[in-house]
Parts: C-alpha cells; structure tokens; sequence
C-alpha cells in the first residue's frame, strides 16, 4: 500500500517519515469490487475516501422518477468521495460504482487532527484533489450546454483530444454511459455518432475515436 500511495497527489511533499506516520494514521484497507458493483449509495454517510487503484469507477446521479446522469470518471490514480469523507454527517447525493473489476485504496480522514507538520501537508493536498473535481464537473457543464447532440458530442471529444494531447484517443464510457454523461438518449447518440463518421469528422469503434 505505501508503494501505491506514495506518489500519489495525496502524499506529495511528505517525507519518508511523514508518509509513514499517514499511513498508520489514515488506517488503510483494500478491497477488490466486481463491474457493478457498488462501493457507496446516495444516502450514505462515509468517513473514508477512496483511491482507485486498478480498473476505474463512475459517478453517477439517480433520482426517485428513474432518471439517470454520469457526472465524472474516476481513473487509477484518482480519488474519490473525499469531500463527504470530511463532512461525515453529510449524506451522499451520488452514487460510485465500479465500471470494470477494480482495486480500491481507502483512507479514513476523521483521523486529521493535531498540529503535526504532516497533517497540514496532506490537509494541503485535499484542497489541491478538491479544486481539481471541481474542474471536471465544470467540464461537464461545458459538454451539456450545447443544445444539440452534435455539439454536446464534438464538445466532450474535443476536450479528450487536448486532455489526451491526441487526435486518435478512447473514452472511459460505454455509448450508454456517454448518452448518461451527456444527457443523451443512447438511441439519438449513436444516429448522431454515424451520421458525423458519415460526414467524414469522426471514425470511432467502440470506445476508441479518431478526429478527422
């Protein structure tokens, strides 16, 4: 476990000292979940994050009506729930659950408290993982504004190539989970997906796209 969370962005600027003293201290386990599986349900409260460290996890929206929306992707080497891990008595709104069989890190973080110089470093780095998420969910505003599907769609590829620094990329979705993601019907997604391919934007299979 300490040679997966040592350069991970929660232990950046600790010693070898400090990070050992985090690690009793964090109190971390692991646990291996199945594809649909879920590690946390809207309504619960947690004092826990987690850190994904194989496979990958979605974060998703359910109401009580069946309406279903993804707000954001969780790779290896990401955290998640971090924010109700601080506010243990603050319930969920959201679901995880686990895309594909994945390792998963869990660090207790009700165990922040003294003045050790260790603790106002990791304090630091929750604020850096903090302002990061945030960032994503302002990305999927950006990728939903769009009134059409075409635009919905040639926004979020756009946004994987920079982030991907590539013309020729994959995306962590599923086509349900990128209808999901964008607010799509998958039907009307995937006509619009063969009508840009047709149009000579895009080639695509699976999860696997190309920008023309």
């Amino acid at each position: 476990m300490y040679e997966l969370l040592k350069d991970s962005t929660l232990f950046q600027g600790l010693s070898e000292g400090e990070r050992e003293n985090a690690l009793r201290a964090l109190s971390v386990t692991e646990r291996v979940y199945q594809k649909g599986e879920l590690i946390f349900s809207a309504g619960d409260t947690v004092d826990r994050m987690g850190l994904v460290i194989s496979g990958g996890v979605t974060i998703e929206s359910s109401d009580l009506w069946g309406n279903h929306t993804i707000l954001s992707h969780i790779d290896p080497g990401q955290f998640f729930a971090e924010t109700y891990a601080l506010l243990k008595d603050e319930p969920m709104l959201v679901d995880v659950c686990v895309n594909e069989e994945s390792r998963i890190l869990f660090l207790r973080l009700d165990t922040l408290q003294g003045a050790e110089p260790w603790i106002a470093k990791i304090t630091r780095n929750l604020l850096t993982i903090s302002v990061r998420k945030n960032l994503a969910l302002s990305l999927r505003s950006f990728h939903t504004a769009p009134k059409t599907i075409r635009e919905r769609v040639t926004a979020y590829l756009n946004t994987e190539a920079l982030r991907q620094r590539s013309r020729t990329f994959r995306i962590p979705y599923d086509r349900q989970q990128l209808a999901d993601y964008l607010n799509l019907d998958r039907t009307a997604l995937s006509k619009e997906l063969g009508r840009m391919r047709n149009d000579g934007l895009i080639e695509f299979r699976k999860d696997h796209f190309v920008l023309k």
